[in-house]
């Protein structure tokens, strides 16, 4: 039986119709102090064997979500209970910034650990957060489902990444495409909201070039790098990413720097989620 969080209705959907189990209905409430409440009553009639439960913890709410609706699973006594987490938040927090911080992504996987027997997620930021739940989370690799909402006639494409540790994910969605080339913009960090973008050496002079990520914000980094793509005759701009944060004016940033058309995924439930990462859950499971 699939259990959703509420801000994963849709891939939960797509995700039941894919393995063709039962969608269990979920209620969501809030007590007037403010206090949380989502419980799964369709598992306490039924005699559920495994219980998956498919939440992006998009928020803290969305996280203590995923945690009750563990612990409501397990109490209606499903044997075995799955935690599908199609984004990870706090996945980017892998490690102590100084002295004194937390490893806030270390923390939410022991929490996640407590109530479930197996953790998926999709495309973590680093996968070395996976080690942080116990046992193990798995990683799914879904950054092929957006050649999917790619125009047919793109023109001698490029698939360029903002930065070298994120071109296997470019090559990968070119060839999901089937055709083009691929290449990187050199990224650093200059503090936690501050990046320079250098331009690589890649000839895009009309050529239609689609720029992929696994995750996009703020669009800061985006945008700079498609800027940089304006200044060099490119053609069309197309932006994918696995996970369409889009945070604040990420999508006007994007527009204003040229960008045609903006396609994520539905790990995160927004209007540019134009392919489901179902599909590849359910390979896995």
């Amino acid at each position: 039986m699939i259990v959703s969080g509420s801000s994963s209705q849709a891939v939960a959907a797509a995700l039941a119709r894919e393995l063709e189990e039962p969608l269990a209905a979920v209620e969501y409430d809030r007590f007037p102090d403010g206090e949380l409440l989502a419980a799964a009553p369709d598992v306490a009639d039924r005699d559920v064997e495994r219980a998956i439960v498919v939440a992006s913890t998009t928020s803290s709410d969305a996280h203590l979500e995923v945690l009750q609706l563990q612990d409501a699973v397990r109490e209606a006594g499903a044997d075995e209970v799955v935690t599908v987490l199609p984004y990870m938040g706090y996945g980017r927090q892998d490690k102590a910034f100084e002295a004194g911080h937390p490893i806030s992504a270390r923390a939410v996987a022991r929490a996640v650990s407590t109530g479930t027997d197996r953790v998926l997620t999709v495309n973590p930021h680093e996968e070395s957060i996976c080690d942080f739940f116990e046992p193990s989370a798995t990683a799914i690799d879904a950054a092929d489902r957006l050649a999917n909402p790619l125009p047919a006639d793109l023109e001698d494409p490029v698939f360029l990444s903002p930065d070298a540790g994120a071109v296997e994910l470019a090559e990968t969605v070119r060839d999901a495409y089937g055709a083009g080339a691929t290449d990187y913009f050199e990224k650093t960090r200059l503090s936690g909201t501050e990046v320079e973008i250098s331009p690589s050496d890649v000839a895009v002079a009309d050529r239609d070039v689609v720029v992929t990520d696994d995750i996009i914000a703020t669009g800061s980094t985006m945008s700079e790098a498609v800027g940089v793509l304006g200044e060099r005759g490119v053609g069309r701009v197309f932006v994918t990413c696995v996970h369409p944060l889009l945070a604040r004016d990420a999508v006007t940033k994007l527009s204003r720097a040229g960008v045609e058309a903006i396609y994520g995924t539905d790990t995160i439930e927004r209007q540019y989620s134009a392919v489901s990462v179902a599909p590849s859950i359910a390979d896995e499971l």
